[in-house]
């Protein structure tokens, strides 16, 4: 099973991205740019199949993420890759569904709550209405009140800039937290050096007097679906995250019902965070395990 794997690659984008669309459910971690960005943390490794991509993780242990492709068109009980057992991460849930019928004596499944994706509904973020949203919707308004700004969309010129704020933003955090927050800098470094080769990426920008304050990166997950993968803004400016969230839907994001913000990954302040905007529903996902068939 883990012959053929080869490195995440660019080249394969397209070809990847067809066999996404024909997946029934969708989530973020399968979005290129997720795959992309976090391929050199998690060593992830990608084999194609004649129907679907199975994506091996190697760091900091080795495990399989769901298969992409076409779920419901897979006798699974037959699978020659599942019959000496197999154990899956990140699985969304249609698919547990699906491995859990066609092998209910062979699947055991684990929820998995924090990899659960956040989803919000677009109107709700652009126009922060009613008490749910009193708080944001009031720190918006002293951004706006308070700031000379400037939003744009991020386009290829504004990489170096958006760059530069990354690094300032990764040296302002608590040295003690540098372990997830160095693995997700890389990730971004890695997303924005590439910016110009991943078409489907999208994102905008805020200045003040001429200086980048915040910026957001994100990609079409389906067609009425937005992620947002990156999310950053300087100290200093308050509001600057309830800005930055509010213009880019409000710009880029209108066509789309939805927007997923990808998951908290048991992360306590994250969480909070998260909740506070009011999530209309969650992707939830679980860990399978498929015994040997006998």
């Amino acid at each position: 099973m883990r012959d053929g794997f080869e490195a995440i690659s660019l080249a394969r984008r397209e070809e990847y991205l067809e066999r996404l669309a024909s997946c029934p459910q969708k989530v973020s971690d399968y979005s290129f740019g997720n795959l992309w960005g976090w391929a050199e943390h998690y060593g992830l490794s990608w084999r194609f199949g004649e129907s679907h991509v199975w994506i091996l993780q190697t760091k900091p242990y080795e495990v399989f993420w769901a298969p992409v492709g076409p779920w419901d068109d897979v006798n699974w009980g037959a699978c020659p890759c599942l019959s000496q057992g197999l154990d899956f991460i990140r699985v969304p849930e249609r698919l547990c569904q699906i491995l859990s019928e066609a092998m209910p004596d062979r699947v055991t499944t684990t929820d998995a709550r924090e990899h659960y994706d956040y989803v919000y509904r677009v109107p709700d973020m652009i126009e922060l209405k009613g008490n749910r949203f009193h708080k944001k919707k009031n720190l918006l308004s002293q951004f706006l009140r308070a700031y000379d700004f400037e939003y744009k969309p991020l386009t290829p010129d504004c990489v170096e800039d958006t760059l530069e704020l990354q690094r300032q933003w990764f040296s302002w955090r608590d040295p003690e937290e540098s372990g997830a927050l160095l693995a997700e800098n890389e990730a971004i470094v890695r997303v924005l050096q590439s910016w110009d080769r991943m078409p489907g990426l999208m994102g905008g920008a805020i200045r003040v007097d001429g200086e980048m304050i915040a910026y957001t990166v994100a990609e079409a997950l389906t067609p009425d679906m937005l992620v947002i993968h990156f999310e950053k803004g300087r100290p200093g400016f308050k509001g600057v995250y309830q800005a930055i969230n509010q213009m880019f839907l409000a710009d880029a994001g209108a066509q789309y019902a939805l927007v997923d913000r990808e998951q908290d990954l048991g992360d306590e302040g994250l969480r909070k965070s998260k909740m506070s905007y009011n999530p209309s529903d969650f992707l939830k996902k679980c860990m399978v395990s498929v015994a040997p068939a006998r």
